[in-house]
C-alpha cells in the first residue's frame, strides 16, 4: 500500500474523512514498524524476512530524495545475505545494537535528554517534557528505570498513538511533539549511527527514520496549512522554564520495554 494525505485510495463517496484515515492509519503502521527494529536487537526471523522483502516496507511513500536513499540503503543492506544466517553473523547485528542502544558505544545515545540536557545525562528535563505528553494522552510506560521515556522506540510508538484514526483530532499534538521533541534530536542521532556503526543496517535504519519523519513533518504542514517553525523558534519556544514539577503517573500503560515483533 502507498498511502499520502492526497493520493490515498478512498471511495470517492465517502469524502475525504476516509482518504485521511487511511493516511493516518499507513503513517500509524510504519511507525510502529520502525519502532519495533529500533527496540531490540533483530533476531534471524526478522533479519530473514526483511531479507526476502528487499529491506522494509513502508505504507507511506516518500517522496523525497534523501527518503528514497535510505530505502535504497536498507534494501542494500540485506543484498547477498544468505538464507540461513550464521551466529558469526547474527553476533556482529547484536554488536552493533549493544553499542548504539545499551552501552552508548558510538556516542549515539537513542535518548533524548542525552542530547539535548546541557550535561548530556540521561533523565533530565527532556525526559519529564515527554512524560507529560504521555500523561496528557493517558499513557506511561512500565518502569521508567529500564526504558526511560524519552528512548526512541516509545517516541516513535507515541507518535504512531497519536496517528491512529480513532483518536480524533490529535494531528495537531503529533506536530507539537515531533516540533518539541523527536525532530530536535533524532537527526543528529541518525546521522552519527550512520557514521560509526559497523553493520549497513543499523547506518540504514537510523538514516530512514530520520529521512521518514522529515517527510512526514513536511506533509503535516502541507495539511494543517502551517508553515514548519524554524530551529530557533522551538529552541526559543522549549527555553527551559525552572520549577516545573514532574507530571504524576498516569494508569494507562504502555510496555516499558516497548513494542514486541
Amino acid at each position: 500500500m502507498t498511502a499520502r494525505a492526497d493520493t490515498a485510495s478512498a471511495d470517492p463517496d465517502a469524502g475525504p474523512a476516509v482518504t485521511l484515515d487511511s493516511f493516518r492509519q499507513a503513517v500509524a503502521e510504519d511507525l510502529l514498524s520502525l519502532a519495533l527494529l529500533h527496540h531490540a536487537e533483530p533476531s534471524s526471523t526478522l533479519l530473514q524476512s526483511l531479507r526476502q522483502e528487499g529491506g522494509l516496507s513502508l505504507g507511506l511513500e516518500l517522496q523525497s530524495p534523501v527518503g528514497r536513499e535510505a530505502l535504497q540503503a536498507m534494501a542494500a543492506a540485506f543484498e547477498g545475505l544468505p538464507e540461513t544466517l550464521s551466529q558469526t553473523i547474527l553476533d556482529q547485528y547484536a554488536a552493533d545494537y549493544t553499542d548504539i542502544y545499551l552501552t552508548n558505544g558510538y556516542g549515539a545515545s537513542p535518548h533524548e535528554s542525552v542530547w539535548l540536557d546541557e550535561d548530556h545525562l540521561m533523565r533530565q528535563e527532556p525526559m519529564f517534557q515527554v512524560r507529560a505528553y504521555y500523561t496528557r494522552h493517558g499513557l506511561t510506560v512500565g518502569d521508567w528505570r529500564i526504558r526511560p521515556e524519552d528512548h526512541l522506540a516509545l517516541e516513535l510508538q507515541f507518535l504512531a498513538h497519536l496517528f491512529e484514526p480513532v483518536r480524533g483530532d490529535t494531528l495537531t499534538e503529533a506536530v507539537r511533539f515531533m516540533d518539541e521533541h523527536l525532530l530536535r534530536w533524532l537527526p543528529l542521532f541518525s546521522q552519527r549511527v550512520a557514521e560509526r556503526c559497523r553493520t549497513r543496517f543499523f547506518a540504514a535504519l537510523a538514516l530512514l527514520t530520520a529521512a521518514y519523519c522529515q517527510e512526514l513533518r513536511d506533509l503535516l504542514a502541507e495539511l494543517l496549512a502551517e508553515p514548519r517553525p524554524t530551529a530557533e523558534d522551538i529552541e526559543q519556544r522549549m527555553k527551559p522554564k525552572r520549577g516545573a514539577a514532574p507530571a504524576p503517573a498516569p494508569s494507562t500503560f504502555i510496555s516499558g520495554q516497548g513494542p514486541t515483533w
